[in-house]
C-alpha cells in the first residue's frame, strides 16, 4: 500500500508592498494542503537575512505552518551564524534548510568565509552543535555545476548527510528519468536518506531558463517546443505548464515516491493544481 503523499513549498521573502501581499495570499491559498513545512529562501551572502527571518516569524505567528528557513555559508563567521541559529530555535523554529549558498553575481570562485563554516557539509555540523535542528540539505540529479565530478557531488551529499541532515531536496529537473537514476546511484551509495524531488511550476518561460542556466539543469527539447510562441498567453502557457508537472509528479508517484517539494516563486496557482492532481485536499 502506497503511502499517503506529502508536500511541502519554498517562497521568497519580497522586497515590496505588493510582492508581500502575493506571498501572503499564495501561503494563505496553499496552508489548508497541510504540508509538511514551508522553507523561506536567503539571498547570496545573507542579503535577505532580516527579510528571511521576518517571513518565518510571521509564519509561525499568524499560521499553524511550520517554517524553515534557508541558511547559508557565505558572507558569515561561525559566531554569526550559531547566533542566528540560536534565535530561530529560541524563537520556536525547529527546521533549517542548510545551504553553501550563491556566490553574488559577478564574485568568481567561491572562496569561503576566513571564519566561516566552507561547506554545507560543515554548517549542517555546527547548526547541529547549537541545537537539535531537523536539517534538509540540497541534491543536484544533474550534478551541481561547480562540481569536479558526479562522483564527488555525491560524495559531498553523503558527507552533508552524514553530518546530521535528515533529507535531500533535489535541484529542480524536467527529465524525471535523471531523478531516477539519481535515486539509484544514491541507494547504490549507501544513501538512505529520502531524496524529496524538487519541482518547479514554470511560471514564466525565460526566467526558467535563466535559472536552469545558473544551477546546470537541463531544459529538454520537447519542453521548450511546447511552450515555444507563449511568452505573451499566459493562459495557455499556464494550462500546459500544469500539464508538463502533473506528468513529472505522477510518473514519479508510479515510481514510489510520496515526497514532494514546489518551488513556488511565490505563486500559488499552478502549485495547487499540481498537488490536487497528486489527491492533495484542503483539510
Amino acid at each position: 500500500m502506497r503511502r499517503p503523499v506529502e508536500v511541502s513549498f519554498e517562497f521568497f521573502p519580497p522586497n515590496d508592498a505588493a510582492m508581500e501581499r502575493t506571498l501572503w495570499a499564495s501561503i494563505e491559498r496553499l496552508a489548508p494542503l497541510g504540508p509538511r513545512f514551508v522553507s523561506v529562501t536567503y539571498g547570496a551572502e545573507g542579503s535577505t537575512r532580516e527579510r528571511t527571518h521576518n517571513v518565518v516569524a510571521r509564519v509561525s505567528l499568524e499560521t499553524k505552518l511550520t517554517g524553515a528557513p534557508h541558511l547559508t555559508c557565505i558572507g558569515a563567521s561561525r559566531g554569526e551564524i550559531q547566533a542566528i541559529a540560536q534565535r530561530y530555535w529560541d524563537e520556536g523554529v525547529r527546521h533549517i534548510v542548510a545551504l553553501r549558498g550563491d556566490r553574488p553575481a559577478g564574485s568568481g570562485r567561491y572562496m569561503p568565509h576566513p571564519g566561516g563554516y566552507a561547506y554545507a557539509s560543515d554548517l549542517v555540523r555546527g547548526l547541529k552543535e547549537v541545537a537539535d535542528f531537523e536539517i534538509s540539505v540540497a541534491a543536484y540529479p544533474e550534478t551541481h555545476p561547480e562540481a569536479l565530478s558526479p562522483e564527488q557531488d555525491l560524495d559531498n551529499l553523503k558527507r552533508k548527510l552524514e553530518a546530521g541532515a535528515t533529507r535531500a531536496i533535489t535541484q529542480f529537473f524536467f527529465d524525471t528519468d535523471l531523478y531516477l537514476r539519481f535515486r539509484d546511484r544514491c541507494t547504490a551509495a549507501g544513501i538512505d536518506a529520502v531524496i524529496v524531488p524538487g519541482i518547479l511550476p514554470i511560471t514564466r518561460f525565460p526566467q526558467m531558463q535563466r535559472f536552469a542556466e545558473r544551477c546546470g539543469a537541463s531544459v529538454p527539447d520537447w519542453l521548450v517546443e511546447r511552450l515555444h510562441g507563449l511568452d505573451d498567453d499566459a493562459g495557455t502557457r499556464n494550462m500546459i505548464a500544469a500539464s508538463v508537472a502533473i506528468e513529472q509528479v505522477a510518473r514519479l508517484r508510479h515510481e514510489g515516491v510520496d515526497e514532494f517539494h514546489f518551488y513556488t516563486l511565490n505563486r500559488a496557482e499552478l502549485t495547487y493544481a499540481i498537488c490536487h492532481a497528486l489527491g492533495l485536499r484542503p483539510r
